[in-house]
């Protein structure tokens, strides 16, 4: 699954985007004090937001990574 996993993020990505769902980040459970309150964090709950980008970042092992920007398409 570790070849997969890009296409899996990706995946996710896109299912954001038609959807207007921000993943959350999850297992996050202090809140750091030094972070910027005006920033929005999603904290162990995905939020209903307007999505109209994503990137996905993949890191594999050996120096194989891959970056990709999706965007909904308006006609």
């Amino acid at each position: 699954t570790l070849g997969a996993a890009g296409v899996i993020e990706a995946i996710a990505c896109i299912k954001s985007l038609v959807h207007n769902i921000v993943p959350p980040t999850i297992n996050h459970f202090t809140d750091d004090p030094h972070l910027d309150n005006k920033l929005n964090f999603t904290f162990n709950v995905a939020q209903k937001r307007t999505v109209n980008a994503a990137l996905s970042n993949t890191f594999g092992f050996g120096g194989h990574n891959a970056c990709i920007i999706v965007k909904k398409f308006i006609a």
